[in-house]
This record gives C-alpha cells, structure tokens and sequence, in this order.
C-alpha cells in the first residue's frame, strides 16, 4: 500500500446495489444498509467558485482507494469532511504489485 492511501484520510463510502422500485423496475441505487469506510488519499483535480450570481460553484477531487472496494460506480455516494460528494467518472482500475494497485475515482462535492 503506497504511503499516501496508508497515512490518507478516512471517508465513507456508499456502493451500490440493485433494487426494485415501487413499479416494478429494475434500478441501481446507492446502498442503505450502511457506507463501507476507507482510507484513502485525495488529489485536488479542479475547482471554480460562483463569483457572479447564478453560477455554481464546481469542486472535484480525486480519490484514491485500496483495489479491494467492489461494487462502486457512478451511482456510489461518498462522505468525506463532513461533506457529501457524487462519483462523476467511472473508477478506474491501476493493475501494479499487489502493493501499489488501486482504484482512482473522481468525486465532486454535493451543493
């Protein structure tokens, strides 16, 4: 595990699970059961402040976890901070030694 991910920030993380809705469909949903929480190392990627009324203001992150999270995609949940923050790009998977592999995922901040 690299130094980051090992001495990084603890979140929580909501995965994902298939559900039936009151129609009878078939929906992915975030999972209430409870979140998973991790350890993980964060990467400011981009971030733009409202200056001007009716803009909105964008902060996005990367997160990046251990190779044994299953079941997180774009429909996950994560909490960290303090703050709710939406998956906004698949997770992307980095095959290395079992000690440096990972997931990256880009997260962005609930308003």
């Amino acid at each position: 595990m690299s130094v980051q991910r090992r001495r990084g920030q603890t979140a929580l993380i909501w995965r994902t699970k298939t559900a039936i809705d009151k129609r009878g469909n078939t929906v992915v949903v975030a999972d209430a059961d409870g979140p998973h929480e991790v350890r993980a190392a964060f990467i400011p990627q981009r971030s733009a402040r409202a200056e001007v009324p009716g803009q909105q203001q964008i902060n996005v992150t990367r997160m990046i976890v251990a190779a044994d999270l299953p079941e997180v995609n774009l429909w996950s949940r994560v909490r960290w901070r303090g703050r709710d923050w939406d998956v906004v790009t698949p997770p992307a998977y980095h095959h290395g030694t079992r000690r440096t592999r990972h997931w990256s995922i880009d997260i962005r901040e609930r308003l």
